[in-house]
C-alpha cells in the first residue's frame, strides 16, 4: 500500500479533531445540568438541550402521563407560558394568577405555594396582576446553601426561600423590589413588569423588563441587583444618556428623558466563563411612528453584550435600524460553536421575527458571515417620520420563513368568493417589501408581529450544530390614522368627545378602531355588561391580564373614557374635566394604529397560503436546511389530508436521545420528532394548548418531560395544569 493511501492530510486531522471537540464540549456543557433543568431554557447558553437519553427514538411511543398538577386558578383567557425549572428533585412553576409553587418532580405532589397578592402593596382587592404572563423563574444558591427563587409578578421582583416558599425578608423591602425604581427616571405611573426571568452571575441577578408599547412607555434599562440584599449594583441605559456610547444616534438630544422601550423583555443568555451576558433588545416607543425619535435609535433592536459583573458595554449589533414595525428581538441569542473554513468559531445565533438568523462572533459581535446594509423603501406620507435608508440583511443562513406576500401567495384553499375578497383587500395595501413603512392605506407585516421566531426561542444541539426553530407565518395589516389630540381651543369638550379621543390614543392599537378587538386582544363592545364605572376605572388604573395599567391618565380622562366605552349616555353629555398638568409632548403622537389586525379570510383562516406554522432544522455549519415540516393542524383540514400548520407559541427541547419535543400549537398536541429526520414519532392530546417550552429532567433514575398546559391564546380555552410524561413501564 502506498504512503499516499496511509497519509491523512492536516485538514482531515483538523476536521476529526474538531468533531471530537464538539462532542467533548457538548458533554461538558451539559454535564452539570444533565439530570435537572435548573435554568430557564435549560442552561445559560439558552440552547434547550438535555443530554438525557433514556427516552429515545426507539421507545418514545411508550410515553405516558406520570403526573398532573392543577394550580386551581385558571380563568377565562388566562395563560401559562412557563418553562419550569427542576432543582434538587423539586419543580418550580408559576400559575395563571402568578402564584409561585413547588412540587415533587417525580409525583407532582405539592410542597408549597406563594401568593404574591397577599404581600404585594397595591394588589389587594384588584383581582390579580396586570399582564398575567410569566415565563419562568430564577434559582440561586450559595454553594448549595441559602437557596432562593427570584420571580416577577407585575412590577414586583420577589425573592422567595426555595425550601419554605416564604419571602426572604433581608432582600429589598421584605423580600420584594418594585421594578419602577432605579430606572434613573420617574416612571411610577407607567407600566413596568417582567415576564421573562432574570439570569444569575455570581451574586447578581440581572433583570430585564416589559414596558408599554404605546408612546407613554418607561425605558427598558437593564439592571443588576445583589441577590442577598436587593441593592442595585449596576444599570445599563438601553436608551443612552449624554456622554454614553450611542447617544448621538438619537437626533433629538432630549429624547432620552421621554422615549421608552428598548427593553430586554425576552430574557438573557450568558457565557459564564467569560463573564458576558447577552441581551436581545426590543424596539423603542412608539412602535409604529418614529417622528419623536429620529435616528438609528441605539440600543433598540440590538444584540447587546455586557460585562456581567459591571454592566459595561462590550459590543452591540443592531438588527433593525429605527424600527417602525415592532420587530423586537423575541428571544435570547443562543450560544453556539460552529465551523467556518475548517475553523472553530465561538458564536451566537440570534433568530428574529422576520425569519433572519444573525450569526455573530461571541467575543466581538462581528458577523460570522456577511451582513449587507441594503437600501429599503423610505417613502412615507406620515409627517415627521424619517425611515432609515438601509437595513442589515444577513447573507447566510437564508431566512427560514417567507418574507413577502404576493398575489400567488394568497390562500387558495377557500372558496373563490373568499379568495377574491382577500385578493381585493391585499391589492389596496402596501406589500412590496419587508421594510415598507407604515401607511394610512395599510401595510402588510409579513411575517407578522408575533414572528417568524417568537419568545419560545430555538433549540440547539451542540453535538451536531443543528438549530431547531419553530415559526409562525401570519400576515397582519398595519393601518395608521390621524389622531385628534386636543379639543378645539376655547370650546367646552364633552366626555363623549374626549372619551373617543383618549380611546384613539390609548386603546385603539390593541382593541381596534371600532372596539371590535384585534390580535389577541378582546372586543370591548359588550364590556358594559361586565363592569360598572367604578370597576372599569379601577381596571384602567391597575391593569389586568393582557392589559397594562394606565396610571398616567387623570381621573377626568378615565371618566371620559369610561363614558365612551361603557356607553353611559348621561356621563357622555357632561363636560370633560381636563387634567391640570399638560401631557408630555413626547407622549402625544400625530398618528396611531387601528390595532393588531391579522389578515384573515372570511372563514377565519390566514389569508396566506400554507404553511401557517413550521418546524425547521438548520445546520449552522453549512447553512443547509436539514429538514422542514409543518407544525400543528386544523382538524377540519387534516381530515382532508391538508397539513397546514398553525400559529405557535412556546419553544422546543432537544435531547441526546435523538428527540425534539414541542407543544406550542393551537391543536392542543404535544409532539416528539426524530431530530435527525423530522419524522413525527409521538403525539398526545393535552388538556389545553401548551403555549410554553417543555423541560426535561431525571429523578430517581427516570427521565421526565413536563409541559405547562394553559391555553388562553388563539381563542382556545384556558386551563391550569402541568403535565409530566415518562416511559409507561418506569413511571
Amino acid at each position: 500500500m502506498s504512503n499516499s493511501k496511509l497519509r491523512i492530510s492536516n485538514i482531515e486531522i483538523s476536521k476529526r479533531f474538531f468533531s471530537l471537540y464538539l462532542l467533548i464540549f457538548a458533554l461538558w456543557a451539559c454535564q452539570s445540568d444533565q439530570k435537572e433543568w435548573k435554568i430557564y431554557g435549560g442552561n445559560k447558553t439558552a440552547n434547550h438541550y438535555s443530554s438525557l437519553h433514556e427516552i429515545d427514538t426507539s421507545n418514545v411511543a411508550q410515553l405516558a402521563i406520570a403526573w398532573e398538577y392543577h394550580t386551581g386558578d385558571a380563568q377565562e383567557k388566562t395563560q401559562i407560558q412557563v418553562n419550569p425549572i427542576i432543582v434538587d428533585g423539586i419543580l418550580f412553576g408559576v400559575s395563571p394568577k402568578l402564584k409561585l409553587f413547588a412540587v415533587d418532580a417525580a409525583s407532582g405532589k405539592e410542597k408549597w405555594v406563594f401568593n404574591p397578592i397577599d404581600t404585594s402593596t397595591g394588589a389587594k382587592g384588584r383581582g390579580y396582576f396586570s399582564m398575567n404572563v410569566c415565563r419562568g423563574v430564577t434559582w440561586y444558591s450559595d454553594h448549595g446553601k441559602d437557596a432562593r427563587i427570584f420571580y416577577s409578578a407585575g412590577p414586583s421582583l420577589f425573592c422567595i426561600d426555595a425550601e419554605t416558599g416564604k419571602p426572604v425578608t433581608s432582600f429589598g423591602d421584605s423580600g420584594r423590589l418594585d421594578l419602577h425604581n432605579d430606572l434613573d427616571r420617574e416612571v411610577k405611573n407607567l407600566y413596568v413588569a417582567s415576564t421573562t426571568p432574570g439570569i444569575i452571575f455570581k451574586d447578581l441577578i440581572i433583570i430585564g423588563t416589559r414596558v408599554a408599547e404605546d408612546a407613554a412607555a418607561a425605558p427598558g434599562h437593564i439592571r443588576a441587583y445583589d441577590v442577598h440584599t436587593g441593592k442595585l449594583r449596576w444599570i445599563f441605559h438601553t436608551i443612552p444618556q449624554p456622554g454614553e456610547e450611542g447617544f448621538n444616534t438619537w437626533e433629538d438630544k432630549e429624547a432620552y428623558r421621554h422615549i421608552g422601550g428598548a427593553n430586554a423583555w425576552a430574557g438573557f443568555s450568558m457565557d459564564e466563563e467569560k463573564g458576558i451576558v447577552f441581551a436581545p433588545i426590543g424596539s423603542a416607543s412608539y412602535d409604529f411612528y418614529g417622528g419623536k425619535r429620529i435616528g438609528q435609535d441605539l440600543f433598540a433592536n440590538c444584540v447587546l453584550a455586557l460585562n456581567a459583573a459591571t454592566g459595561k458595554r462590550l459590543w452591540h449589533f443592531q438588527t433593525v435600524h429605527h424600527d417602525i414595525w415592532d420587530r423586537d428581538l423575541p428571544t435570547a441569542p443562543v450560544l453556539v460553536n460552529i465551523t467556518k473554513d475548517g475553523k472553530k468559531i465561538e458564536a451566537l445565533a440570534q433568530v428574529t421575527k422576520s425569519g433572519f438568523i444573525f450569526l455573530l462572533d461571541r467575543a466581538t459581535g462581528k458577523p460570522v458571515y456577511p451582513v449587507t446594509e441594503t437600501k429599503v423603501p423610505i417613502e412615507t406620507e406620515l409627517v415627521g417620520e424619517q425611515p432609515w435608508p438601509t437595513q442589515p440583511i444577513p447573507d447566510f443562513p437564508k431566512p427560514f420563513v417567507r418574507q413577502l406576500l404576493t398575489e400567488q401567495g394568497l390562500n387558495h384553499l377557500v372558496p373563490d368568493s373568499s379568495y377574491q375578497d382577500i385578493k381585493k383587500r391585499w391589492a389596496v395595501t402596501k406589500h412590496d417589501h419587508l421594510f415598507t413603512p407604515p401607511s394610512r392605506e395599510g401595510t402588510v407585516i409579513f411575517p407578522g408581529f408575533d414572528g417568524g421566531a417568537e419568545w419560545g426561542g430555538p433549540s440547539f444541539d451542540p453535538s451536531t450544530g443543528i438549530l431547531y426553530v419553530n415559526a409562525s407565518e401570519m400576515a397582519w395589516i398595519l393601518t395608521m390614522v390621524d389622531v385628534n389630540k386636543k379639543a378645539v381651543p376655547g370650546s367646552q369638550e364633552k366626555n363623549i368627545v374626549a372619551g373617543k379621543r383618549i380611546y384613539t390614543t390609548t386603546c385603539m392599537a390593541c382593541h381596534g378602531a371600532e372596539r371590535q378587538g384585534s390580535g389577541n386582544n378582546p372586543t370591548l363592545l359588550d364590556i358594559h355588561k361586565k363592569y360598572t364605572e367604578t370597576q372599569f376605572m379601577d381596571l384602567v388604573t391597575s391593569g389586568r391580564r393582557m392589559m397594562p395599567a394606565f396610571k398616567q391618565l387623570s381621573e377626568g380622562e378615565k371618566t371620559a373614557l369610561a363614558s365612551f366605552i361603557l356607553d353611559n349616555k348621561a356621563k357622555q353629555e357632561q363636560a370633560f374635566v381636563a387634567p391640570v398638568k399638560e401631557q408630555d409632548p413626547y407622549f402625544s403622537m400625530p398618528y396611531g394604529a387601528t390595532g393588531y389586525n391579522k389578515f384573515l379570510t372570511r372563514e377565519g383562516y390566514p389569508a396566506i397560503d400554507t404553511p401557517w406554522g413550521t418546524l425547521n432544522a438548520i445546520n449552522l455549519n453549512t447553512g443547509k436546511v436539514e429538514w422542514k415540516t409543518t407544525l400543528g393542524d386544523y382538524p377540519e383540514l387534516k381530515a382532508k389530508g391538508i397539513h397546514s400548520g398553525t400559529e405557535n407559541y412556546g419553544g422546543s427541547a432537544v435531547t441526546a436521545g435523538g428527540l425534539l419535543f414541542i407543544a406550542a400549537t393551537s391543536d392542543k398536541k404535544f409532539r416528539a420528532f426524530n431530530k435527525r429526520t423530522g419524522q413525527l414519532l409521538w403525539e398526545v392530546d393535552l388538556p389545553a394548548a401548551g403555549y410554553a417550552t417543555p423541560a426535561v429532567y431525571e429523578k430517581n433514575g427516570h427521565q421526565y418531560i413536563v409541559i405547562a398546559c394553559g391555553g388562553g391564546k388563539l381563542g382556545k380555552a384556558s386551563a391550569d395544569s402541568y403535565l409530566a410524561f415518562a416511559l409507561s413501564n418506569k413511571k
